[in-house]
């Protein structure tokens, strides 16, 4: 028996995308692109330490005069 490795398991769902793209099977095709990014660990959510916290926020706004539109207020 054959031991599975990653580039075993990378070319099986793209034989399964290919299949499903032949047969029009847009969810399919999708479920497998999802289980390639899976497999290559590309979403992984613990990477990110402050998913629940509140980020600061920078907001700049340049208000301008209609009346004299190259001045800016």
């Amino acid at each position: 028996m054959q031991k599975m490795s990653i580039d075993n398991l990378m070319t099986e769902l793209d034989d399964a995308r290919l299949t499903a793209k032949a047969n029009g099977q847009a969810s399919a095709m999708v479920a497998a692109t999802m289980s390639k990014a899976k497999l290559l660990g590309m979403l992984d959510k613990t990477e990110s330490k402050h998913d629940n916290e509140v980020q600061p926020v920078s907001v700049i706004v340049n208000v301008k005069d209609a009346r004299k539109p190259d001045r800016v207020c």
